[in-house]
């Protein structure tokens, strides 16, 4: 960036930056300019704070230029940088499929917890979106194997370029089709765990989402239906068929479908229903389990 045939330094970058976004009424633009001028210049968020008289070559200008036009439309910063931190993971994210949230780290942990006696494990993840669960639980979980669905070609192409980087292509095995329909019927009913981030906003709440998240995120990968259970009770429906006698569901849900979706559950007999909360305190998974019958 110029300004007047002068060369715009990290610091000057970072001013500017804060207060056109200010006037785009961003929710945070300090945090905003931060991430692009760390984009643009390659800086981590700690380097531009001792590197502050450092000025941008003319290409990191032109990345800054861009980034920070999508960003005052509102565009969100993980589909800006085209990556988001994930646990400990590095996740490539892609418009028209949904961005990783730190409050499904939580989901991650309760498999985790689940399989950590097994000497080997087989997960199903039905969703997977981006691949972040299903890459995480794979890298954190040893002789983990993970068969991971979703409906969105889209979806699918990104979490097998997720896998690849991760070098996990021969344990993470990716499916696009709808929920359970495209698993292969020998591996049915041999799964540990059915883990699912599904679409569970509900109705009401979408209307009120905010517009970075309403304007670009994949509806697809939202809406839940007016409970925001729709997706939820086809989960159960097909649980029996894929998880083993005391293995495990785990999914994350709106915190206010949480005590409907707890009934929902143990009216289909499953055992050990519970809710767990995300990071910010709120209800946010519920984990049951399969009854082993007698």
């Amino acid at each position: 960036m110029t300004q007047a045939g002068k060369v715009w330094t990290v610091q000057e970058a970072l001013d500017w930056t804060r207060g056109y976004l200010e006037r785009k009424e961003d929710a945070n633009p300090l945090f905003s300019a931060r991430f692009l001028v760390s984009h643009a210049t390659g800086l981590s968020h700690l380097e531009l704070y001792t590197m502050f008289d450092r000025p941008l070559s003319l290409d990191e200008r032109d990345v800054l230029r861009d980034a920070v036009s999508r960003r005052g439309h509102g565009e969100p910063l993980q589909y800006i940088s085209g990556h988001a931190p994930f646990r400990h993971l590095d996740i490539k994210t892609r418009p028209n499929v949904l961005i990783p949230r730190p409050e499904t780290e939580v989901l991650v942990d309760e498999v985790l917890s689940f399989l950590g006696g097994m000497s080997a494990s087989r997960v199903i993840e039905v969703g997977c979106g981006s691949g972040c669960i299903a890459c995480s639980l794979a890298t954190e979980m040893p002789a983990c194997e993970v068969w991971a669905t979703d409906i969105s070609p889209d979806a699918c192409c990104l979490a097998r370029e997720n896998a690849s980087d991760a070098g996990l292509d021969s344990i993470v095995h990716i499916i696009e089709c709808d929920l359970d329909s495209g698993i292969p019927d020998e591996l049915r009913g041999t799964f540990d765990v059915l883990v699912s981030n599904p679409p569970y906003i509900p109705d009401a709440v979408m209307e009120v989402l905010p517009d970075e998240v309403r304007g670009y995120e994949p509806h697809l990968a939202l809406a839940g239906g007016a409970d925001g259970l729709d997706v939820f009770r086809r989960l159960l429906a097909c649980a029996d068929g894929l998880v083993r006698e005391g293995g495990m569901l785990a999914i994350e849900l709106h915190e206010g479908s949480l005590d409907d979706a707890c009934r929902l559950a143990e009216d289909a007999g499953m055992a050990d229903v519970r809710m767990v909360r995300d990071l910010a305190g709120r209800p946010r998974i519920l984990t049951c389990s399969r009854k082993v019958r007698p």
